[in-house]
C-alpha cells in the first residue's frame, strides 16, 4: 500500500515537472515574438554605428519613418537590396541598356584657345554684373559676362548673384562658388578682381541693360564705345545677353572653359555634393530626376492637370501677384496639349515603368519642395520607392549650413543630377538644360529627355481606358524615346520661318549642348570626366 501511494506521488510530482516545462518553454518562445526591442534609431549613442548608409538602410526598410514619400520606406516584396552594375547584367541581359551611356562617337572636350587668341592686354575699364534669375541662369549668364569682359577688353568685378527674385537668397558669389580658382582660372582669358577700386566715382558709372542674343559686332562698336565716357559699365541683368551661335572659335571656347573648369561650386558645396553622391552610388547605377513640380514652375506654366480646384486657384493667385511674369492668362489644358508642361509625378513613374526601370531602382529627387507633397508622389511613392532626396541622405546637421540658401541647395542637385548614372528632367527649365549641357561635355551621360506633347496623348489614353500598360505602351516608348537618350548631335539652330527675337529664342541654347563649339573628334587635350575636383 505504501509503495503504491509512494508511486502515485512520484507520478504527480513528473506530471507537475512536465506542465512546469512546458510552461517555461511557452513563455520562451512567447517572449522571442512578443518582445519589442529598442529600433536602431533609439539605441544610446555608445551602441549606434556611426555609419550613414546604416541610417539610410533603416530608413529605406521603414524602420525610423511614417509612410510617407518623404521617409522612402521600401515594402519588403519590393526592396531586393542595392543594385550593381554586376548583377544587373546577371540578372537581366537588358538591364544594361537601361544604364549604358549612349556611344559618344569618340567627342570629348578640346577647349583649349587657338596660336592666334590674345591673353588680355591692358584693361579700358571695369564690367559689373548683377546677375539674375535662380542658379543656373545666373550660371549661364556669369560666363556669357566673362566673355563679354574678353570682347570689349575690361576688367570683370566678381558678379553680384540675385537676391531679390523669387527665391529670395542671400548667398555672396564666394558662399556658392570658389571665388579665388574662378579668378586664376581666368587669369589669361579676363582679369577678375573682387570689388571695384573706392577711387572709381558714381559719375563714371553707366547701368546699361545689354540686348539679348548679340554678337560680336554689338559688344565692339556701341558697348565698347561707352568707354570713351566711363570707366565702369554696369550690366543690369546677365540672361542671354550673347549669343548661341555666329561667334568666333575662341570666343565660344573661352565661354566652356569659364563654364566647365573656372566656374566650380565652393569647396564645402562640393565636399556635400561628393558625399550625397557617394551614398547614391552605394545602391549601385541611380536615376536623378528633376522633378518640376514645385509652386513656382507649376503657377508660372499655369500647369494645372491632376490638381485640385484650390489648388488650381492658388497658383493662379500666385501668378497674377508676380510682377515679373508677364503671362496671366493661360489655358492650362491647351498648355498641357502642348507639352509646355512638366510631367506630373505619377506621369514621370508610368513613363520609367514603360523604359523599363524595375521598381527597386535607386531615385534621387533633384527638387525643390513638391507641390502637394505626399497627396502628389503617392503614385510615384509606390511604384519606385527607392526615392531618396538630401534630407534623407544626409542628417539635418550634415544639411544646416544650406539651410535657406536655395542656390546652395540648388548647387547640391545639380552635382548629384550631373554624376547620376541617368538624368531624366521632367520640364526643360534652367537646370535641366545646364545638367544635359554638362553631361554632354563630360561624356554624352545618358541623358533621357521625355517627349512631353507625344507622352500626353498617350497618358490621356491610360486615363480613359483606352490603353493599358504592358508591352505595346513599354515598345512604343521606347521606340520613340531611342534618339532622346544623349548622344551626340550638333546644337539645334533657329526654328525654320521664325523672325527677330523669336528666332534667337527657338534656337538650342549654347549651354545645353556646346557641339560643336567645345567637343571634337579624337584626342582631348583636357579630359575631365567629373565635375567634382576633390
Amino acid at each position: 500500500m505504501m509503495q503504491k501511494r509512494r508511486w502515485k506521488t512520484v507520478g504527480l510530482m513528473r506530471k507537475m515537472l512536465s506542465c512546469a516545462i512546458c510552461t517555461i518553454a511557452m513563455m520562451a518562445l512567447l517572449s522571442v515574438h512578443l518582445h519589442v526591442f529598442p529600433p536602431y534609431s533609439k539605441l544610446p549613442d555608445p551602441y549606434r554605428l556611426p555609419h550613414p548608409q546604416i541610417e539610410i538602410r533603416d530608413k529605406i526598410l521603414g524602420k525610423e519613418q511614417e509612410q510617407s514619400w518623404t521617409s522612402e520606406i521600401t515594402p519588403p516584396n519590393v526592396y531586393k537590396g542595392p543594385l550593381s552594375s554586376h548583377q544587373c547584367s546577371e540578372r537581366n541581359p537588358n538591364c544594361t541598356k537601361l544604364w549604358k551611356p549612349p556611344p559618344n562617337r569618340n567627342y570629348l572636350p578640346c577647349t583649349q584657345p587657338s596660336p592666334n587668341y590674345t591673353s588680355p592686354s591692358e584693361s579700358r575699364g571695369y564690367l559689373l554684373a548683377h546677375t539674375n534669375g535662380g542658379l543656373n541662369q545666373m550660371r549661364a549668364g556669369i560666363c556669357d559676362m566673362v566673355a563679354i569682359a574678353h570682347i570689349i577688353n575690361a576688367t570683370l568685378v566678381v558678379p553680384k548673384l540675385d537676391k531679390k527674385s523669387y527665391w529670395q537668397d542671400s548667398s555672396n558669389f564666394s558662399d556658392v562658388f570658389d571665388e579665388d580658382h574662378f579668378i586664376n582660372a581666368l587669369a589669361n582669358d579676363v582679369k577678375v578682381i573682387k570689388k571695384l577700386p573706392k577711387e572709381i566715382g558714381s559719375s563714371m558709372k553707366a547701368v546699361k541693360y545689354f540686348k539679348s542674343w548679340s554678337g560680336m559686332d554689338y559688344y565692339q562698336e556701341e558697348i565698347a564705345s561707352m568707354w570713351a565716357d566711363y570707366k565702369v559699365i554696369r550690366a543690369a541683368k546677365t540672361d542671354s545677353r550673347l549669343a548661341n551661335n555666329n561667334l568666333p572659335p575662341d570666343i565660344q571656347k573661352l565661354r566652356c572653359r569659364a563654364c566647365y573648369e573656372a566656374l566650380r561650386f565652393a569647396p564645402q558645396i562640393e565636399a556635400m555634393g561628393k558625399l550625397l553622391v557617394d551614398r547614391m552610388r552605394s545602391y549601385g547605377p541611380y536615376i536623378s530626376l528633376h522633378l518640376r513640380y514645385e509652386k513656382d514652375m507649376l503657377a508660372f506654366s499655369g500647369c494645372t492637370h491632376d490638381l485640385s480646384p484650390d489648388e488650381a486657384n492658388e497658383l493662379k493667385m500666385i501668378r497674377e501677384a508676380n510682377d515679373n511674369w508677364k503671362v496671366k492668362d493661360i489655358d492650362p489644358r491647351e498648355q498641357r496639349s502642348k507639352g509646355f508642361c512638366p510631367l506630373t509625378p505619377k506621369e514621370a513613374a508610368i513613363f520609367l515603368s514603360a523604359l523599363g526601370y524595375p521598381s527597386n531602382t535607386p531615385i534621387y529627387i533633384a527638387a525643390g519642395e513638391i507641390y502637394g507633397g505626399d497627396s502628389h508622389m503617392g503614385d510615384l511613392q509606390s511604384r519606385y520607392p527607392m526615392l531618396m532626396r538630401k534630407e534623407t541622405l544626409a542628417s539635418f546637421e550634415e544639411l544646416e549650413p544650406f539651410t535657406n540658401h536655395l542656390s546652395q541647395l540648388a548647387a547640391l542637385d545639380y552635382i548629384v543630377s550631373v554624376e547620376s548614372d541617368v538624368f531624366m528632367p521632367t520640364y526643360s527649365g534652367n537646370m535641366a538644360r545646364a545638367v544635359e549641357g554638362h553631361r554632354r561635355f563630360l561624356g554624352h551621360r545618358r541623358t533621357i529627355s521625355p517627349d512631353r506633347k507625344a507622352l500626353v496623348r498617350l497618358f490621356d489614353k491610360i486615363e480613359q481606358g483606352k490603353l493599358k500598360e504592358g508591352k505595346y505602351l513599354s515598345d512604343h516608348v521606347i521606340e520613340s524615346h531611342r534618339k532622346r537618350q544623349g548622344s551626340p548631335r550638333k546644337r539645334k539652330g533657329p526654328i525654320s520661318g521664325t523672325k527677330g527675337t523669336d528666332r534667337f529664342r527657338s534656337e538650342e541654347a549654347f549651354y545645353v549642348n556646346p557641339l560643336p563649339d567645345c567637343l571634337c573628334q579624337g584626342q582631348s587635350q583636357n579630359l575631365n570626366t567629373s565635375i567634382i575636383t576633390s
